[in-house]
């Protein structure tokens, strides 16, 4: 983990500033700059959300031009504080699926907050420590999503309720009992995925970018490794050229009472 932080801290460094520039530190643990932004993404269009079941949901349901790009994990702090920094310069809006033990949220927390309360950021539950739920006992089950609850609530005022994601995507009728008696009633997959879960070349991610970016599409991607940090102008190319609209789930969707 060090290792990959530290690499990850030397790749934003060198994409956005010259040797011994200053980087900004606007909140605690500091936030690397991204040069030059990339252009303003337009919001969302208006009108009547989409009701949902309490069922699992892999893409958008019915006519539109929303894209939700999901953010898993949070492995390294510095691709958290640059996803963040994205979203403050374009516009662009994420459903973060928050592992909560890593501690980029608790470092990122005085910079995310004003972005989840505004709606521009959504937080939902990852679990705590990102284990293969249907190999554990339905109270441990429960603990992994009690604790991440628990998290989100203290430090974002939020539950994340009701959308969980299950670690790999791995869930069962027990684990989905487990998650709906705490409130997740939407376990929530996707339609494709950037696949940076680990270290990936900007050239793969870019390609499944191009691959999966389509409207109505949930997409995967994760705050692990540093190459999506180089890529959110190419990025935002693409959306601007499909003519998509960046959107949280709570954006659109009208989840169960």
């Amino acid at each position: 983990m060090l290792l990959l932080a530290a690499g990850t801290a030397v790749a934003l460094a060198g994409c956005a500033v010259a040797e011994g520039d200053p980087i900004e530190s606007g909140s605690a643990g500091g936030l690397p700059p991204l040069a030059p932004p990339p252009p303003l993404i337009p919001p969302p269009p208006g009108g009547p959300k989409t009701p949902i079941p309490a069922a699992t949901i892999t893409a958008l349901p019915g006519p539109g031009s929303g894209m939700a790009l999901t953010v898993d994990d949070g492995a390294s702090p510095e691709v958290v504080g640059a996803y963040i920094k994205f979203a403050r310069d374009t516009g662009a809006r994420f459903t973060f699926f928050v592992t909560a033990y890593y501690d980029s949220w608790t470092i990122h927390r005085d910079a995310l907050r004003p972005l989840a309360d505004s709606g521009q950021i959504q937080l939902a539950n990852h679990t705590w420590d990102h284990p293969d739920l249907t190999k554990l006992a339905a109270g441990a089950v429960a603990s992994q999503l009690e604790r991440a609850k628990t998290f989100l609530r203290n430090t974002f005022g939020v539950d994340g309720a009701p959308y969980y994601r299950p670690p790999f995507g791995r869930h069962n009728a027990t684990v989905d009992k487990v998650a709906a008696d705490l409130g997740y009633t939407v376990p929530t997959m996707w339609y494709g995925s950037l696949s940076d879960s680990g270290v990936i070349t900007e050239e793969y991610l870019i390609e499944c970018a191009r691959k999966y970016f389509h409207p109505q599409t949930i997409i995967i991607g994760h705050a692990n490794a540093p190459a999506v940090t180089h890529c959110y102008g190419q990025l935002v190319d693409i959306i601007k050229e499909r003519n998509l609209s960046m959107v949280t789930l709570n954006d659109v969707l009208l989840p169960p009472r």
